[in-house]
């Protein structure tokens, strides 16, 4: 399964393209696409559309993931993001490819277990489940691939439903979680254990 993550900004909007083979992620592609403020919003939408078309169509995702617009003490932070949003959703929509969203915090407690988790253990914890060799930069991009992670394990292998585990992508739809640990989530609490153990309590709960 291919599964395109988008961090949504007009300024810089991250992506992120996962493959997952059973429990197994990796990363396909990854980057951040800019606009200069020089030019004209409108303008800037079109290059990320442009741009968007152009990864869904190279990558051909079988679902993506996107960031969903979260309160903003910044309104014009909030509306620019929704902006982008709207036109990564039309992108989207043309293709045919399926969309899941989630907030910020569900997204960190999908990849790393703490829903307030910073963005530099977020990244960290990007490199490893993906098993870069560093961590991806700008933070646009981690938080893009972030979300494709999160996105690819809330789906069953093989159809479009989703697992008890996209309660953390979809308040809306909390289930109660009955099945064992998976191997994602094994892995995950390995890689937190192993960073905790590493760098002391900054990714204490």
């Amino acid at each position: 399964m291919i599964v395109l993550g988008i961090d949504p900004g007009t300024a810089a909007l991250g992506y992120g393209v996962v493959e997952r083979t059973g429990s197994r992620l990796r990363a396909v592609d990854f980057g951040c696409i800019t606009t200069s403020a020089d030019q004209s919003l409108p303008e800037r939408l079109l290059i990320i559309h442009e741009a968007i078309t152009e990864v869904i169509a190279t990558h051909q995702p079988d679902i993506m993931g996107v960031e969903r617009l979260f309160f903003s003490r910044n309104a014009q932070t909030a509306f620019g993001v929704g902006q982008a949003r709207g036109v990564v959703l039309l992108a989207a929509a043309q293709a045919g490819v399926a969309v899941r969203e989630a907030t910020p915090n569900e997204i960190k407690l999908a990849v790393t277990g703490y829903g307030a988790a910073d963005k530099e253990q977020v990244g960290r914890m990007v490199s490893v489940i993906l098993g870069l060799d560093a961590v991806p930069t700008p933070d646009d991009t981690a938080d893009a691939l972030a979300c494709a992670i999160a996105t690819a394990n809330s789906e069953r292998p093989g159809s479009g439903e989703r697992t008890a585990r996209a309660a953390v992508m979809d308040r809306a739809a909390i289930d109660p979680i009955t099945r064992g640990e998976s191997p994602y989530e094994r892995s995950v609490r390995a890689a937190i254990a192993n960073e905790t153990a590493a760098s002391g309590p900054r990714l204490r709960k």
